[in-house]
């Protein structure tokens, strides 16, 4: 019979962590119920990885997730070692946007790393890959990663192909901006209902350049997922080629002894950003950089990306402002063009490890990209802007810092006058009831990461704005932040945060604000003296939450400069 107690040396380079829940007599109890879960003799001497997604039949941006993850537990066995699989949550962002259940949402991204990390260190596993598709899983299992330093690869879910109606491609942004539209009579009901139906025909992530194909960029980008592995939509086979593949990939990468960490350094996060002003990503991308580059142990500051966005154009011409979906970057190469391009300028470091083993440099000649098609992707001496789509702003509203998307944006200046609204619900009723006018700046307060709690998204709001015809004529401001299907002139992360007693909280109905993207400034144009007034005696509105997930976060968050984490010791 087989020894029933194997003492296999801790210094086993296979498993340099599960030997403490496999090896030796006293290890047993452990080792019978691993026998209940499939292991056997044969197995104690291979590396325990990992499998995690954020699975769930909530939303379509997740169902893919589940299918991918087993084809990647073959890509694990065929290597060498024994996959152990687990979920954790995800919250759709689509479906919680506009009411109060987007408060959990960037919640979302610290809940799924805190849990993802309790199990990797409970269970002492070697390896990790992960898989997500909603917006807050995929930098949560990123910062995971991090986290843990274990051997890592992530692979993201794919997103959804575009829907149609009356020769006009879909996505969710044209459902919320349909809303706005209906709501300003010049789109009907049934036209509404027609495109609600249209919008989302297959599984899979929001189609445009929002957050999820942003963050899934950055994986790329930043070394952490299988070159070429961002692009495919969900429903297409190379996604299951790429799981089976980041299987076998995270086994090579335990023998290698490579840790996330020597991926994710602070060049590596420069290549992310990078990527991210080329292909005009989200907003959302500056929190997730910033909250990646903590669990990392990297200095990454919001000046970062304005000096990274001075030199890197916007090349890719995206939803939500551009004409394209990540199906067509897709059909052109892949975010792989946007890459090579980037590469042979000498905006990226193409020197820094990746998840193959190999670098950037290495990848991107493997495969070989072709070059910009001009229209999807265009050269870069030939950009849509010469400068990168994310902007970093400063000012007396402003002090810590806000962000704004310029890849929305055609005309970077913006004077107008405030029309303040304590949360999103109340701008949003104005909105609809056609009381916004051109020039005015919709000042939403109240909806920081400590205040709201929970730093909601306003693609509701966005989205009815632009539906109501006040995309390109009316402005927003808010402490709160943007999905990544937001565009137009959108302020957003302002810090310090209203209930930090932050310049936006002393903002008045009437007040002239200016916003200048180019020479990166937001200002509140009321003198010192009146604003010292304002404060006397000033208090923040009362928490909205006292006990639960909610009140937990609103205690533990850090400002949005910060990356809005929670787990940050001063």
């Amino acid at each position: 019979m087989p020894d029933p107690t194997p003492d296999i040396s801790s210094a086993n380079p296979a498993k340099p962590r599960s030997y403490e829940v496999t090896d030796g007599m006293e290890r047993a109890p452990a080792r019978a119920m691993l026998r209940a879960v499939g292991m056997t003799d044969d197995d104690w001497d291979k590396a325990q990885v990992g499998v995690a997604s954020s699975w769930n039949e909530v939303t379509p941006c997740n169902l893919p997730l589940d299918r991918l993850a087993k084809r990647a537990k073959d890509g694990v066995r065929a290597a060498g070692g024994f996959p152990m699989e687990f979920v954790t949550i995800a919250v759709s962002d689509g479906i919680s946007m506009g009411h109060e259940g987007m408060r959990g949402s960037l919640v979302s991204r610290e809940i799924i790393a805190d849990s993802v990390e309790c199990m990797v260190h409970s269970e002492r596993l070697d390896a990790l890959i992960t898989f997500a598709g909603c917006d807050k899983s995929l930098p949560g299992m990123l910062m995971a990663a991090a986290r843990t330093n274990v051997p890592s690869v992530f692979l993201y879910g794919g997103s959804i192909l575009p829907g149609h109606y009356k020769d006009q491609a879909l996505d969710i942004v044209s459902v919320f901006e349909a809303v706005g539209a209906c709501a300003a009579g010049t789109l009907s009901v049934t036209e509404l209902g027609e495109i609600e139906k249209r919008a989302c025909p297959t599984e899979g992530s929001c189609a445009g350049m929002f957050t999820a194909n942003t963050m899934a960029s950055v994986a790329e980008a930043i070394g952490m997922s299988l070159p070429g592995s961002s692009c495919a939509p969900a429903v297409d086979r190379r996604r299951d080629d790429h799981a089976y593949e980041s299987g076998r990939a995270v086994v090579e990468l335990v023998s290698a002894g490579i840790r996330p960490r020597q991926i994710m350094t602070k060049e590596a996060f420069e290549n992310a950003i990078a990527v991210t002003m080329a292909v005009g990503g989200s907003t959302n991308a500056v929190l997730h950089l910033l909250a990646i580059a903590n669990e990392a142990g990297v200095e990454l500051e919001l000046d970062d990306f304005n000096r990274i966005g001075a030199r890197v154009p916007h090349i890719a011409d995206m939803k939500p402002h551009g004409k394209y979906h990540m199906v067509d970057l897709d059909r052109v190469g892949g975010v792989q063009v946007v890459m090579q391009e980037l590469l042979d300028a000498g905006l990226l470091h193409g020197d820094c490890l990746t998840v193959t083993g190999r670098t950037i440099a290495e990848n991107l000649a493997a495969l070989d990209a072709p070059d910009p098609d001009g229209e999807v992707v265009h050269p870069l001496g030939a950009p849509l802007h010469a400068q990168g789509g994310i902007a970093v702003l400063r000012g007396s509203l402003a002090p810590n810092g806000g962000v704004v998307k310029v890849a929305g944006i055609d005309d970077l200046r913006f004077d107008g006058i405030a029309r303040v609204f304590d949360g999103e619900e109340l701008a949003m009723e104005a909105i609809l009831a056609g009381n916004i006018n051109a020039g005015d700046i919709v000042v939403i307060r109240y909806e920081g990461p400590k205040g709201g709690p929970g730093m909601r998204e306003m693609l509701a709001v966005t989205g009815a704005m632009k539906g109501a015809g006040r995309g390109a004529d009316a402005a927003l401001v808010t402490d709160g932040r943007f999905s990544g299907g937001t565009h137009g002139f959108c302020v957003g992360h302002v810090a310090p945060e209203t209930v930090d007693g932050g310049p936006i909280a002393f903002v008045q109905e009437g007040d002239r604000i200016v916003i200048d993207a180019e020479a990166h400034t937001i200002d509140l144009m009321v003198d010192d003296s009146e604003l010292a007034r304002r404060r006397a005696g000033w208090k923040p509105m009362s928490p909205r939450y006292t006990s639960g997930f909610l009140a937990k976060y609103a205690r533990l968050a850090q400002g949005a400069e910060r990356g809005a984490i929670t787990n940050l010791i001063d």
